[in-house]
């Protein structure tokens, strides 16, 4: 007998999200549904050693840096990312626990099936 490896839907259509499941998720899609806000979310998840300086981040718009701070406070409020500050400026990690729950939503995940031969 040898196993197949067959793809099965995404998690959100095998079954219905619960209310609260529902509740959760939409306060992280809200989060990512904003262009400089999935631009920033980027940046420091591939940023070289996995988090950014917030001086690092402010150059790549043409907004003021309080703009910048509201759209960083959104998504660490939503819990996708962290920070720390480091005298003068914070630096920002992705939360990956989190970020995986955005991918696996919508990833159909891999099974392996025995197909009798």
């Amino acid at each position: 007998m040898t196993a197949v490896t067959i793809q099965c839907c995404a998690p959100i259509a095998r079954e219905p999200l619960s209310e609260t499941e529902a509740t959760d998720l939409a306060v992280l899609l809200k989060a990512v549904a904003d262009p400089v806000r999935l631009r920033l979310l980027s940046m420091i998840g591939s940023h070289a050693g996995g988090e950014a300086c917030v001086c690092d981040l402010t150059g790549a718009f043409d907004l003021t840096a309080p703009t910048i701070s509201h759209h960083l406070k959104i998504l660490r409020t939503a819990g996708l990312i962290d920070g720390e500050r480091r005298g003068t400026w914070v630096y920002y990690r992705i939360v990956p626990e989190t970020v995986n729950k955005l991918g696996a939503l919508f990833a159909p995940l891999a099974e392996q099936v025995p197909v009798l031969a």
